[in-house]
């Protein structure tokens, strides 16, 4: 309990401060006096070493009044409980109160609104009032680092009628202290995409991994470039990249290492769930990938990206001059997108060649020559199971023409017959076996 009481007790503070402020302002309106409350000089406990502690010192004192108000429904309902005060005459909560009531949902606690935290911070003091909106601008500190999310429940309202929710990644926050990964949803195509192999396991070419580690120096050194010696005024501060090439030589892999070495998630877009027959409905589940993206700063990976990114129709009616819409929606964010973009194809020519001078670099992944083959063979095969004939292994790259996903799918197959036959090593027919189909999965025979 002691644990507990130490990782909340910033957090249990904060929440009593709002309380407290709340009672005070419902006593100075039933009061009508004038009395200052002077927010700036509110006695904060300093920011702890818990989860919350380490949120609030990014926060002003007023920020922290705010989050700690969009907090309590979750972790002190009662704390707001001063505020849910009815005018008789209207048999509802006083306007200058705000907030929301439920009576269908289980919650019935007082659901603090915009207006809610306006009534904290300024009560019915108009200067004070107009010097805290700006608090909830989208470009402000609270909403353009996430710490809280708007929801208007009809938009014809005033904004200040939107209820005030601390974002997901806080809550997470502060009950896990881990960072926060949103799941695959139909509101959120997005899935994290991780590796167990690291930089040393990629296998390409010189001058694939040359455009790769390019990549890699920019995510490292980026910002040296921009701010450090000045170039932000005419260098977009995202980099885009386009990777191609035939189907299992690394693409995806690469992208996950990528990121893996840098710290960064990286994130796969499922575009059979962006893409919508519906007007208007690609942008919408587009951009709210990229709005979290954008204050995550996460790698994003578009596989298969021609489904989305494909060469433009001409305009022979309105539901294709809607998707050229969306196209050209697309062009702005990527080009707008302050972090790393990568999209994927087969085929480099499936892209519509507009997104071509958004790219930083191409780069080509093309199927692995026998040397190429031979390490890979040589870090796929699993270390305690050897090769019956280690020389057949220089034979099976030298003959088979098959790419690194492929070759992982025969050492599958071939290690999941051994382990069947309680082998102790791997035989080199198991895998010529495997080798075949593979083939036979793209149409090919020996």
């Amino acid at each position: 309990m002691e644990t507990v009481a130490q990782e909340t007790s910033c957090l249990w503070h904060d929440i009593q401060i709002i309380s407290e402020i709340a009672r005070f302002r419902m006593t100075q309106l039933r009061e009508q006096n004038s009395k200052a409350l002077q927010l700036e000089n509110i006695d904060f406990l300093e920011s702890d070493d818990s989860p919350y502690g380490r949120i609030v010192t990014h926060l002003s004192p007023v920020e922290r009044v705010v989050l700690a108000c969009s907090l309590a429904p979750y972790f002190k309902p009662g704390a707001l409980d001063s505020l849910n005060f009815k005018d008789e005459k209207a048999n509802n909560i006083l306007s200058a109160v705000g907030g929301l009531i439920d009576k269908d949902n289980l919650y019935h606690g007082l659901i603090p609104t915009v207006e809610t935290a306006l009534f904290l911070l300024a009560g019915e003091n108009p200067e004070n009032r107009f010097k805290y909106l700006p608090l909830f601008d989208g470009d402000a500190n609270l909403r353009k680092n996430t710490f809280i999310t708007l929801h208007n429940h009809h938009p014809a309202d005033p904004f200040t009628c939107s209820v005030i929710k601390p974002s997901e990644e806080v809550v997470h926050f502060i009950i896990t202290g881990k960072t926060y990964r949103p799941s695959f949803s139909t509101t959120f195509p997005a899935s994290i995409l991780e590796t167990r192999l690291d930089w040393e396991d990629l296998v390409l070419d010189d001058v694939t991994m040359d455009e790769v580690e390019e990549i890699n120096a920019w995510i490292r050194h980026g910002d040296d470039v921009l701010y450090k010696h000045g170039l932000v005024k005419k260098v977009k501060k995202g980099y885009r990249a386009l990777f191609y090439g035939p189907p299992g030589t690394g693409k995806t892999l690469t992208a996950a290492v990528l990121g893996k070495s840098n710290g960064l998630d990286v994130y796969r877009i499922d575009l059979s769930m962006v893409v919508s027959k519906y007007i208007g409905e690609t942008e919408k589940n587009l951009a709210g990938v990229f709005d979290r993206a954008e204050k995550q700063n996460w790698i994003l990976f578009f596989d298969e990206a021609d489904a989305l990114f494909g060469k433009r129709t001409s305009t022979k009616d309105a539901k294709d001059r809607y998707a050229n819409q969306e196209i050209s929606y697309l062009l702005q964010r990527i080009e707008d997108y302050p972090g790393v973009i990568i999209l994927a194809t087969n085929l480099k020519g499936n892209i519509d060649e507009a997104f071509y001078r958004r790219f930083q670099s191409f780069v080509y992944f093309p199927m692995p020559n026998a040397e190429l083959r031979h390490e890979l063979w040589k870090n796929t095969l699993p270390p305690h199971i050897p090769l019956e004939d280690s020389t057949e292994l220089t034979q099976l790259a030298e003959e088979y023409e098959i790419s690194g996903g492929a070759i992982t799918n025969v050492v599958r197959y071939a290690t999941l017959m051994a382990v069947k036959n309680d082998s102790s090593t791997i035989n080199a027919g198991d895998l010529e076996q495997g080798v075949i189909k593979e083939l036979r999965k793209e149409g090919k025979t020996l």
